[in-house]
């Protein structure tokens, strides 16, 4: 219990809670400053706050196989499962090349706004006018045009330009660049729809609706491009459910109708391009098909030109008719090798695609020339699948990102199977080339045996049906590849768009704002009295005294304003009379009792000058004298005489004249006007006060004077800065040892309680100087040592009347403002 007591007592020691709350209380004006701004401030911000929007889009992935066609029969092949759209959607949307899409489609680098009285608001969509800017132009960048409408046709620009230049953005081709400018405040007319055309503003400016509200005045301006796609890479994105292949897109902000745009537009763009890269095959079929059947067309209107030139010069059209057989022979075996042919290019030509190209998309499809085989057209719509989802990656992850490794070694291992597959196949269309062409010559041979004339109609008659048929091949091909793009369908399906189906925003609230203000206004105070607390190394209290020394406090002098010392003598009745009288009654249990009778020695001293030993001195000899006790008050600090100022006496002859021997002990005792207490002042300064403190003569003086006086008061000088003090204290009975309330600095105990616990002073006591306890330290002056009535005591003393208010009201403030 003892050890806690002690460990309390060590943390109070530490920091005192008392002395916190008493700071608390001074510092009730900082409260009142403090709270007063940040509620100010706090206002101030609530004005600023905007309301906040939010908009959402439900989007689905799923695997849409074209129905009509197997990815082993016609030009659509599978992406990859569902689970991978799903990521590579949610990459996509968050990417920085599908912000770029989005943004240069709404063209949302151009802001529209509308001034406020605090802030200025985003207005798109709620301006009458809307602004195209030409993206094949530079625009002035970052500085505003002012639009006044002033007609249903006609409307004024305006803006101020500092500079002849100004700085100019080409968001086509984007990139900086500097722009001529005329110097100045800029005005001009224009009429809506017109287009715009000037050196630093190439747009054009359309009404949004037929009739528009005149007068009205708005701000737009071209702002940072990459500032604006970086915003919006942070659209939020997540599967709702977790896990599902539906995906929820969220976006927030302080306009409701640039959101949801954004997110259909964006859902839009996605959908539109999974659509392309799933028809990227048929499309470049088709393409190669074109380009194919330019020529074919062509070889066909030439073949059927030589055969009607034949008809009109020649006789043999019985011929024909007697030797179609040979011919329609011929035909089917010259057009099934012509396939073969095609077959055997267009593996030379993959094969050589694949060993000096990277970039596998745009593969035409095997079926273009026939190729039915499913290891062929499964392996190159794998590799085409790679491909893309590698180019789908590339943008949105490092070059030496481990799936790009893994990417890598799954399309060269289906490179290896396509060589094997070209290798075998090559192999058996080379065999049944071979038994073509001996068929081909069996027919020939036969032919040759026919007049000239029917050879060469044969022979025309055969290539025009050979080119007619590559023509409806390649008709039919494309008619294919044509249903298998009509058919497709995009992998990603809007189930709900984004739409503003009138709800509010959210605002944050603004009492928050108010209670960080409270928080901040309350901490600021606390936080000071908190560091004036722990920084705070003066006697406040007696309770400090008791926690800092052993020595006991024999008595707590108050404060009172007078003029003089004398207030024992001028206000007997006051409190601070009481005080002495508790004190004088005290000092009776320390003296030494061996006798009843006789003089009685009392030192008055304390650590530094002016903690009130003069007073104490004056006031305690003036009691005793009062109580009808022979008092002399002798004057001791020989340093800083001052007990003659308050008696009207001069200085001029004292204790140190007696002590070098210039006058007698009658010489230097006076009178003071009051009845048994006379004075010895201290004399003028000599150069060696102790030497004269320590000698013989001082100790004489004391002892004679006791042979005289019942009390002998000692004014001594400060104990902590000379030794004076130590050689007088011999002299003394008791002594008292004053401690002024906020002036005496806890760490000067120390020096006074090492005399103690080395006896060289005795029967020391603490007097506590300068208390004022009324709203400050909570202590009335009955505190327990037995010196007068106290707070309690209204009615017998004679203290000060209560002041007005206004001169209280002054009291305070000046008491906080004046320093320690």
């Amino acid at each position: 219990m003892e050890e806690e007591e002690k460990e309390v007592n060590s943390l109070a020691g530490i920091f005192d809670i008392r002395q916190f709350a008493l700071n608390l209380l001074k510092l009730w004006w900082l409260f009142l400053l403090c709270i007063g701004i940040a509620f100010g401030y706090a206002y101030y911000k609530n004005q600023f706050i905007q309301t906040i929007y939010n908009a959402s889009s439900l989007i689905s992935i799923k695997d849409n196989s074209n129905p009509l066609f197997t990815s082993n029969t016609s030009l659509t092949f599978n992406w990859g499962g569902t689970t991978d759209k799903v990521t590579t959607a949610i990459v996509q949307f968050k990417s920085r090349t599908h912000a770029e899409q989005v943004v240069d489609e709404l063209q949302y680098y151009t802001n529209y706004i509308k001034e406020g009285d605090y802030y200025n608001t985003d207005a798109y969509k709620q301006t009458p006018f809307f602004v195209y800017a030409d993206t094949n132009k530079a625009q002035l960048y970052g500085r505003y045009f002012r639009i006044k409408v002033l007609d249903q046709e006609r409307f004024e620009l305006s803006t101020n330009f500092p500079n002849a230049t100004a700085g100019g953005y080409h968001y086509g081709e984007k990139r900086s660049q500097s722009l001529k400018v005329p110097q100045g405040n800029w005005k001009q007319q224009f009429k809506f729809g017109d287009s715009i055309q000037l050196p630093f503003l190439n747009a054009l400016i359309e009404k949004r609706g037929a009739n528009i509200a005149t007068g009205g005045e708005w701000l737009f301006n071209f702002g940072n491009y990459w500032g604006t796609v970086n915003r919006y890479k942070n659209i939020a994105i997540r599967p709702a459910p977790e896990g599902s292949s539906i995906l929820l897109l969220s976006l927030s902000g302080g306009n409701k109708q640039r959101l949801i745009d954004y997110i259909n537009t964006s859902s839009v763009i996605l959908e539109r391009g999974e659509l392309e890269r799933k028809n990227k095959f048929a499309v470049s079929t088709i393409n190669y098909i074109d380009s194919s059947l330019v020529l074919q067309e062509k070889a066909l209107q030439k073949s059927e030109q030589d055969l009607e030139d034949f008809k009109d010069k020649s006789q043999v059209l019985d011929a024909l008719t007697q030797n179609s057989d040979f011919n329609k022979r011929l035909s089917e075996f010259e057009i099934l090798e012509r396939g073969i042919q095609n077959k055997l290019n267009y593996y030379d030509n993959l094969k050589s695609y694949l060993k000096n190209k990277t970039d596998y998309t745009v593969i035409q499809a095997p079926s273009v020339v026939g190729i039915e085989e499913g290891s062929i057209s499964g392996a190159v719509s794998r590799l085409i699948a790679l491909s893309e989802e590698r180019k789908k990656r590339e943008f949105a992850m490092r070059p030496d990102a481990p799936v790009f490794r893994e990417i890598d070694r799954d399309i060269n291992a289906i490179k290896e199977v396509i060589y094997e597959n070209i290798k075998s196949s090559n192999s058996l269309l080379n065999r049944e080339l071979n038994r073509l062409y001996a068929q081909i010559n069996e027919v020939e041979a036969q032919i040759k045996k026919l007049p000239k004339e029917q050879q060469e109609f044969l022979r025309i008659q055969r290539q025009f049906d050979l080119d007619k048929n590559a023509y409806n091949v390649y008709m039919s091909r494309k008619a294919e590849a044509e249903l298998i793009k009509a058919a497709n369908v995009s992998d990603v399906y809007v189930i709900d768009e984004a739409k503003d189906t009138g709800g509010g925003g959210t605002r944050r609230d603004s009492n928050i704002n108010y209670l960080i203000a409270l928080l901040v206004g309350l901490a600021i105070p606390i936080a000071l009295a908190f560091v004036l607390t722990i920084l705070d190394n003066f006697v406040h209290t007696p309770k400090d005294i008791e926690k800092l020394s052993p020595i006991p406090v024999i008595g707590v002098v108050g404060k009172m304003n007078h003029p003089t010392n004398l207030i024992v003598k001028d206000k007997p009745k006051s409190t601070i009379a009481e005080s002495f009288r508790g004190i004088r009654s005290s000092l009776h249990f320390i003296y030494n009792q061996e006798s009843l009778y006789g003089s009685r020695t009392i030192m008055v001293t304390s650590s530094v000058s002016g903690e009130g030993k003069t007073f104490a001195s004056i006031n305690l000899a003036s009691v005793f004298a009062l109580s009808g006790k022979r008092t002399l008050l002798i004057g001791l600090d020989l340093r800083k005489p001052k007990i003659f100022d308050d008696f009207g006496v001069d200085n001029d002859l004292g204790v140190s004249n007696f002590l070098v021997n210039d006058c007698s002990l009658k010489d230097i005792v006076r009178p003071t006007g009051i009845e048994h207490l006379d004075i010895v002042l201290s004399g003028p300064v000599p150069p060696n006060p102790s030497e004269l403190i320590m000698s013989k003569r001082a100790g004489e003086m004391i002892e004679q004077f006791k042979k005289d006086y019942d009390y002998i008061i000692l004014d001594t000088p400060p104990l902590g800065l000379v030794a004076d003090a130590l050689e007088i204290a011999k002299y003394a009975d008791a002594t008292l040892y004053l401690v002024r309330q906020g002036y005496t600095k806890k760490g000067m105990l120390d020096v006074v309680n090492e005399k103690y616990k080395r006896g060289e002073i005795k029967n020391l006591s603490f007097v506590f100087n300068y208390f004022n306890d009324r709203g400050k330290y909570g202590y009335g002056y009955g505190y327990g040592y037995g010196y007068g009535y106290g707070a309690y005591g209204n009615g017998y003393h004679e203290d000060e009347k209560n002041a007005g208010v206004m001169i209280r009201i002054k009291k305070i403030i000046k008491g906080i403002i004046k320093p320690r």
